[in-house]
This record gives C-alpha cells, sequence and structure tokens, in this order.
C-alpha cells in the first residue's frame, strides 16, 4: 500500500540498500533535566525510565543488551545482519567524553554494525564531544538525534524543557560546522498544551529554515 509519507524504514533501505535493525540500549547515562544540572523532575513527558520502556533488557551490560535486542528483532526478522545502535533513553552525551567514548565503544564494534543513533538533548553537546562524533562520521553512519518538541518558548517553559529554542539552533550549527558528515533528526512533539496546528507547522518550518 502507497503511504502518504516516506517512513524510516524506507529511508534507511535507501541509505543501506537493505532493512537494518535500530537496536535501543540504555547505557545509563542521566538527563541534566533530572538532575539538578539545569533543573529537576524532568520534562512532564518523559517517563521514569527515560523513553526506554521498549528496551528488552536495560539492566543488562551494554553488549549483552546489544544481543538480546538482536534475538528478539530476529524473531519477526531473521534475514537482517546490519544494525543500528540506538542510545535512547535519557540524555546520551550527559558525561565527560572518556565515559561516553567507553560506552559507545562498547556496542558499535560489534559485528554487523552500520551506525550510532544518539538521543540527546542542545545543551549536552560541548565541542570535544562534537568532535569525537565527527571521528565517528569517518568509521560509520552517525546520526545526532536533538530533543526540541517545541520552538515556542512557553510551551518549552510549560514541559519544563529547561532549554532555549535559540540554544537548539546554535547546537544545530556547531554540529553542521564540527561534524559535517553527521545527520541530525530533531524531535518535536504534535499536540502539546496549548499548541494549535498553525503552531505546529510552524515548529516545522523553524526547523527547516532556521537551520
Amino acid at each position: 500500500m502507497k503511504k502518504r509519507y516516506r517512513t524510516v524504514n524506507d529511508y534507511y533501505r535507501e541509505i543501506f540498500g537493505e532493512k537494518i535493525f535500530k537496536l535501543p540500549i540504555d547505557a545509563g547515562f542521566d538527563c541534566p533535566n533530572r538532575d539538578g544540572t539545569v533543573a529537576h523532575g524532568g520534562c512532564t513527558f518523559c517517563t521514569v525510565s527515560g523513553s526506554g520502556d521498549a528496551i528488552v533488557a536495560p539492566e543488562a551490560p551494554i553488549r549483552e543488551q546489544f544481543y538480546h535486542e538482536i534475538d528478539f528483532m530476529h524473531r519477526k526478522w531473521p534475514e537482517v545482519q546490519k544494525y543500528l545502535v540506538y542510545f535512547q533513553n535519557f540524555t546520551n552525551t550527559h558525561a565527560p567524553l572518556e565515559v561516553i567514548k567507553d560506552r559507545y565503544e562498547q556496542a558499535i564494534n560489534e559485528p554487523g554494525v552500520v551506525g550510532i543513533n544518539i538521543g540527546t538533548r542542545p545543551d549536552c553537546l560541548p565541542d570535544d564531544v562534537i568532535d569525537y562524533l565527527a571521528e565517528l562520521t569517518e568509521r560509520m553512519y552517525v546520526t545526532v538525534e536533538l530533543g526540541l518538541q517545541t520552538t515556542y518558548e512557553e510551551t518549552s517553559e510549560l514541559i519544563n524543557r529547561a532549554h532555549s529554542y535559540d540554544l537548539y539552533v546554535e547546537t544545530v550549527k556547531r554540529v553542521r560546522e564540527r561534524a559535517p558528515k553527521a545527520e541530525i533528526v530533531s524531535h518535536l512533539i504534535n499536540g502539546l498544551p496549548g499548541e494549535t496546528h498553525e503552531m505546529m507547522v510552524e515548529n516545522v518550518r523553524r526547523c527547516v529554515t532556521d537551520n
């Protein structure tokens, strides 16, 4: 059936030439919006696991999680042999660079890994981390998934996002300058309290035109 939109599955097929798995991993990072670095309590939409509810074995070591996820997905798609490691829950650059490197390398050197997706926030990408991501782009496909959710400051305050839209724009520019081969994905949430259809469309327009 023809879809009215391009799915992530279709997009990755275009890049890699075949179906791949995106394996969610809990690497044990915290979030600056929960640990007091910028705020407490977290965003109002976030679960206690930091969006990691679908991870098969979140308490296992990183390498074990990797193989648990593969085994789970192979039940439906046994033929798939290429993987994207998705550091998903909480903020996966909220740590010193050496800690980040250690945790990433535990998974991305496994057989079949063709890329890494990193869920993070605009306020957790210092230059040394971006430079490391630039190094990774010489080895594999790298996506930086930036949680933005809205471009409206009043909504951002309502959901306790604890960073500004201007900071998001600045961070996107720094990533593009220092790690030009990295792909950037911006997360938006439609239907946030008080946002009209026109505001939702404007969120997308700003993400496209301001960056």
